[in-house]
């Protein structure tokens, strides 16, 4: 896990907030592949692709916080 240390907080909440949920209008992106996967109409390869690339930043921002309180 030291390449988790590596890796700044502030430059994890950015990834975030920048490609995690752009493109911002009409609504994040991540939010409507999410909706997409709640309905089940999430049954194409690019778009599966697409929930995991902007679902990566926050899955690294959990894991480091997750560190962070374990110690």
């Amino acid at each position: 896990m030291s390449y988790l240390d590596q890796i700044s907080l502030p430059l994890v909440v950015l990834a975030c907030l920048t490609l995690g949920l752009a493109p911002f209008v009409p609504e994040p992106h991540i939010w409507e592949k999410l909706k997409m996967l709640v309905a089940g109409n999430l049954v194409r390869p690019i778009d599966i692709f697409d929930l995991a690339l902007h679902a990566a930043p926050f899955v690294v921002l959990i894991a480091k916080l997750l560190r962070r309180i374990s110690g």
